[in-house]
């Protein structure tokens, strides 16, 4: 890969994280106290909105991380370590735990009876893209098992 390319990609997860960082502390905490005057009688929703919101923005913020760390690692050549399956485990894990924030949040807003249609829609796409991506994930694993694997075998013939 070119060096181009993974100080472009590093610059876009830098800008990414500090957007999040931003939305974390100042959008979230602004809408949910926005929604909870709107709307009094779910007042009691704010704050578990607020943890899960932040919460599933620190789970993209992990996963920008991790994706950081292996890009300096191919840049470096040596992304058939163990070390890169720690960092593909942290993605998958902070995959499954968003999906599980999604999925938890539908059911609270299901069970309030205080959803849209359309939010409902949202929730349920975001439940079938996380688990989708997760499995996505998991099999990239393998792949890169099977490279470690091929390339220990070249090392041996070599």
């Amino acid at each position: 890969m070119h060096k181009a390319t993974i100080v472009s990609l590093k610059a876009l997860i830098v800008a990414m994280i500090v957007l999040l960082l931003a939305c974390q502390l100042f959008m979230v905490p602004g809408v949910a106290r926005q929604s909870a005057e709107t709307y009094a009688d779910l007042g009691y929703l704010q704050t578990p909105g607020i943890i899960v919101a932040v919460l599933f923005l620190l789970c993209v913020q992990v996963v920008l991380v991790c994706v950081w760390r292996l890009l300096s690692m191919v840049r470096t050549s040596v992304i058939f370590s163990d070390n890169a399956f720690l960092w593909v485990d942290v993605i998958l894990c902070a995959m499954v735990l968003a999906t599980l924030l999604i999925g938890v949040s539908m059911a609270t807003l299901a069970s309030a009876n205080v959803a849209s249609p359309s939010v409902m829609l949202l929730c349920a796409l975001g439940v079938v893209v996380g688990a989708g991506l997760a499995l996505l994930i998991l099999v990239l694993r393998g792949l890169l098992r099977n490279a470690r694997q091929l390339q220990q075998d070249l090392s041996e013939v070599v």
